[in-house]
């Protein structure tokens, strides 16, 4: 197989890059991306629970977004904008209804916006949630309600903001989790007491799932003096499966549409004898995301893709994001979740140099 490349003097794209050649960083040119040979990966699940918020994503009224009771590990994914006339909020509360203290320890957090800019906050959320973040401690009394994050409820969220966050966290006991929007002027947990729960938009992006986070590893290693270019597909539902699982407001059984929230360790095994080139190519239209890189001589982790613009995913043939080039043999693999507000399927190309 043979593949096209220049030399691109472009700053931009090799910055922090090292010693990588800027030819590897042009890309894959004249490749037929939606034609490469698909490298088949063992799907396993991690655990962790999914509460997904996504629905109604444009919020009208004020009441319950989301609500259910978990225990154990859990990860939050809320994305909600404004859409009424008036200034407002959200909060999310935890709701200890047992008889002795919940401990919640939140290990990894991320809050997005307010912001216009949809895609600009999708693409901070996820930056900010893969470059990690202080944990913290919640003691939750018995019947008591604590916020998740008092940082939450201080945003005020003007008409068309976007909102938008990602929080994984351990519980010891059970605990109700509620998601809201309110008036700027309320207090969260007095309000969360009497707060009705709202209709979901006709996308229902919104329950609670198993399997919150994933690891895919190839059935073979890859060979780069064998195997040539392969793509390996993410979130599209045919090669990668959406998750399944029920609104716990009204019983609904729900599917995640693209497995937001979702959490990919991407493990790439390579023989020794080469060097290998890495990109992601939305296929699905605009997408703003960012990617962990797990490799002993990498520091520009997590990078974002793309790198030089805030979207991309226009041109099917031209855009993509260079993942870097790293010796085969080397330790890597990429930490992926897709990013709120952006379109789902991508595909990540490997490409021998």
């Amino acid at each position: 197989m043979k593949y096209v490349t220049k030399l691109v003097l472009s700053v931009m794209v090799i910055v922090g890059l090292g010693s990588q050649a800027s030819a590897a960083a042009l890309g894959p040119i004249g490749l037929d991306i939606n034609s490469l040979r698909e490298w088949e990966v063992k799907n396993s699940s991690l655990g962790g629970k999914l509460l997904l918020s996504d629905s109604p994503e444009m919020v009208a009224d004020d009441g319950i977004l989301y609500q259910d009771m978990v225990q154990g590990d859990v990860r939050l994914f809320f994305y909600h904008v404004n859409a009424s006339r008036d200034v407002k909020k959200m909060g999310v509360i935890l709701e200890n209804k047992g008889h002795e203290v919940a401990h919640i320890t939140v290990s990894r957090s991320s809050l997005g916006g307010p912001g216009y800019g949809w895609m600009t906050v999708g693409k901070e959320t996820l930056t900010s949630y893969l470059a990690g973040s202080p944990a913290y401690q919640i003691d939750v009394p018995p019947g008591g309600m604590v916020p998740l994050s008092a940082s939450i409820s201080e945003n005020a969220i003007l008409p068309h903001m976007l909102i938008h966050g990602i929080y994984d966290f351990t519980a010891d006991r059970p605990i109700t989790v509620k998601v809201l929007m309110l008036p700027v002027t309320e207090d969260c947990v007095k309000f969360s007491r009497t707060a009705k729960v709202l209709s979901s938009d006709r996308w229902h992006l919104r329950g609670t799932f198993e399997g919150a986070n994933r690891q895919l590893s190839p059935v073979s290693v890859y060979d780069p003096a064998w195997d040539g270019a392969v793509a390996l597909t993410l979130a599209d539902n045919e090669v990668d499966v959406y998750l399944k699982g029920i609104d716990a407001t009204d019983g609904t059984e729900v599917v995640n549409y693209g497995n937001y929230g979702v959490v990919y360790q991407i493990l790439l095994p390579s023989k020794s004898g080469g060097r290998i080139a890495y990109y992601l190519a939305p296929r699905g239209g605009d997408y703003a995301g960012a990617i962990g890189i797990n490799h002993p001589e990498v520091n520009w982790s997590p990078r974002a893709t793309p790198l030089d613009r805030i979207y991309f995913g226009n041109n099917k043939q031209k855009d993509f994001a260079f993942l870097g080039t790293y010796d085969s043999g080397d330790p890597l693999s990429f930490t992926f979740s897709p990013p709120g507000a952006s379109n789902l399927p991508v595909k990540l190309i490997i490409l021998p140099q």
